[in-house]
């Protein structure tokens, strides 16, 4: 992910690896990453059982939140892509039955949004 992308607020993939190193104790025992992404100091991850959010707080970044969303609670999502002028693609989760998307992230162009949008599909739609 380039700099000005993730000041700008645009998600980037995270490597597997670096994820499982900093992220395992946070994993059940049957529970893998599947994918991951990096916004500025935040993380989101897509899990084969849930979807985590870390967010990094306060100026230092050394409180961290970890949001852990069931994908039975995700009532719908969607993912538009980039366009000639807006190049960013974005994806939005519902959950339970919010009226509004209590989740919404915009991603770079080097992200493949059709990829989040089969392991959202996956995990949802069972």
């Amino acid at each position: 992910m380039g700099l000005l992308s993730g000041i700008i607020g645009n998600a980037g993939i995270v490597d597997r690896e670096k994820l499982v190193e900093k992220y395992n104790k946070l994993l059940l025992v049957d529970e893998r990453i599947e994918i991951g992404f990096k916004l500025v100091r935040d993380t989101f991850i897509f899990t084969n059982k849930r979807l985590i959010l870390v967010d990094k707080q306060g100026m230092t970044g050394k409180k961290t939140e970890y949001l852990s969303i069931a994908y039975k609670a995700i009532s719908r999502f969607s993912v538009e892509t980039g366009g000639t002028f807006d190049l960013d693609a974005e994806l939005k989760i519902w959950i339970s039955s919010e009226k509004e998307p209590s989740i919404s992230k915009k991603f770079s162009k080097a992200v493949d949004v059709y990829e989040v949008q089969k392991i959202l599909t996956k995990n949802v739609m069972g």
